[in-house]
């Protein structure tokens, strides 16, 4: 459980995640996709999923360089983790 919630740790990790879940996103569209998000912070949290292997970055070939951010299998297995979170918050916003 605790290797479960450390990956999903940091604020606006689970909003990076759930982007992802749909495929592969630049940098610019995430930033498009999660306005609320500076782009200090944004780079901050893809790092550190890079780090825990929840995400690669790939270099796209062409001028101007441009990068791609996708989950790793590690990553897309907090798939149901983050449902089951949605559905909880659903569920205590209901209650209270």
């Amino acid at each position: 459980m605790e290797l479960a919630l450390a990956a999903v740790a940091g604020r606006w990790t689970t909003l990076v995640l759930r982007e992802l879940m749909g495929g592969p996103l630049s940098f610019g569209e995430l930033r498009d996709r999660l306005p609320e998000i500076s782009p200090k912070v944004l780079a901050d949290r893809l790092r550190v999923m890079e780090e825990r292997e929840l995400a690669v970055c790939e270099r796209l070939r062409g001028f101007p360089v441009r990068t791609s951010y996708r989950l790793t299998e590690a990553g897309l297995a907090l798939r149901p983790l983050l449902l089951e979170l949605y559905r909880t918050g659903t569920r205590l916003d209901a209650l209270g």
